[in-house]
């Protein structure tokens, strides 16, 4: 039995421009961080005492006997790249799905990681990320950006930057002081909407070519937030610059706000959030917000409706739990 822990993103700066149509081009860079909320896949093979032979329970249970008769993309998909039979997966997770923190990706990683650990292999984080980037977007053809997967597997509060040749990831270098002192400031309210981001995707994918203007706009500002983080001046010109690139994020796709979300935004805005931006693809999900300290009280007044969500930032990335390998013999090899 295998089981593999997998961190959440939270994107603060950057998004969009992690669509290889447009690196490729342009370059990309994005500011993100993994923080302590996970989901967990269980691998095991299945013992030879049913009338199936693979068994997937998630928001829903699959019984099948072949793997091409699994409905859920992202598992048959990996179970046919990796050659697994005969297996017992299960999921579960800290946070809803489809939320806006890369919860499809981080299951994508993690699921990865326990095969690899069930047929007895090690696979780096590189290794994982760039099979998650492949298993999503290859082969099971969902639209996207390709950051997920990389903050998953890596972990950490990192500048991940996109050209040509590839990606390669830096960790931001900030006093644990300062860190924390950005990590209280910071708000996490859930607004109870589920979307599918690659329905999103989809649209914002088309706009990439009309919304070029915006997005080199977005990529400067992940070398302005580098330098808030990095210097000594004041942390509230990061809560200023997320209400900035919210702003243009909103300007690329019609799918990324709604009139709720808006109204929910400048409710807190209102209250005295610096800025903030609604996470993920758009159309739902998690909105956090800067906001400090003197204010975090009339703000969640101002939302109490939402579930405020308390988090940390953290810095391990995926990794294996539990490890008890097991020898598999395909029926009738023996």
């Amino acid at each position: 039995m295998i089981i593999s822990k997998t961190p959440f993103r939270m994107s603060f700066f950057g998004g969009g421009t992690d669509f290889p149509d447009f690196y490729r081009m342009h370059g990309g860079s994005v500011i993100s961080t993994t923080f302590d909320k996970y989901c967990y896949v269980n691998v095991r093979h299945l013992p030879r005492f049913f009338d199936y032979t693979t068994e997937l329970v998630y928001s829903k249970l699959e019984r099948v006997t072949e793997v091409d008769a699994i409905e859920h993309p992202a598992v048959r998909e990996a179970m046919k790249y990796l050659d697994m039979h005969e297996l017992r997966i299960s999921y579960e997770a800290d946070l809803p799905a489809r939320s806006g923190l890369g919860t499809s990706s981080s299951f994508a990683v993690g699921m990865l990681n326990a095969f690899y650990a069930l047929k007895g292999k090690y696979a780096d984080k590189k290794k994982l990320a760039d099979d998650a980037i492949y298993l999503e977007r290859v082969l099971c053809q969902e639209a996207g950006g390709v950051q997920d997967q990389i903050a998953a597997a890596y972990g950490g509060f990192n500048r991940i930057n996109f050209s040509e040749s590839g990606y390669c990831v830096d960790p931001i270098i900030v006093s644990s002081e300062r860190k924390r002192l950005l990590n209280e400031n910071l708000l996490l309210f859930f607004t109870g909407i589920s979307r599918f981001s690659s329905d999103i995707q989809v649209d914002t994918q088309k706009s990439l070519r009309d919304k070029t203007s915006q997005l080199l706009e977005m990529l400067s500002l992940a070398d302005e937030a580098e330098r808030i983080l990095t210097s000594g001046c004041d942390l509230k010109e990061f809560g200023k610059l997320l209400h900035y690139t919210w702003t243009l994020k909103r300007g690329i796709s019609s799918g990324i706000s709604t009139t709720s979300i808006d109204t929910l935004y400048a409710r807190a805005r209102e209250a005295g959030a610096v800025g903030g931006k609604l996470l993920g693809a758009g159309g739902g999900g998690f909105l956090l917000f800067y906001v400090e300290k003197e204010r975090q009280k009339a703000v969640r007044k101002a939302m109490e409706d939402l579930l405020c969500v308390p988090f940390s930032f953290e810095d391990k990335g995926t990794r294996i739990i539990h490890y008890s390998p097991e020898n598999y013999v395909p029926e009738g090899a023996l």
